[in-house]
């Protein structure tokens, strides 16, 4: 088999990597990035925007076809 090699960068330290099934902390570098990466999620330090809606606030009306 085989097995198709791309060179990625390290999310938190900028280290260039090589994404391969046995790279068991890709895409991040090592045990370390990876866990600091996940630490700034749990600190609220990253966010996913909310997708802003016209009607923002408005609570939707149930969809009476499941009735």
């Amino acid at each position: 088999m085989n097995i198709k090699k791309e060179n990625i960068v390290c999310p938190h330290c900028g280290k260039t990597n090589t994404w391969i099934p046995s790279n068991e902390y890709r895409p991040f570098c090592s045990e370390r990035c990876k866990l600091i990466d996940l630490g700034e999620w749990a600190e609220e330090k990253y966010r996913i925007p909310l997708q802003q809606d016209s009607s923002e606030g408005e609570i939707p009306e149930p969809d009476d076809d499941n009735t």
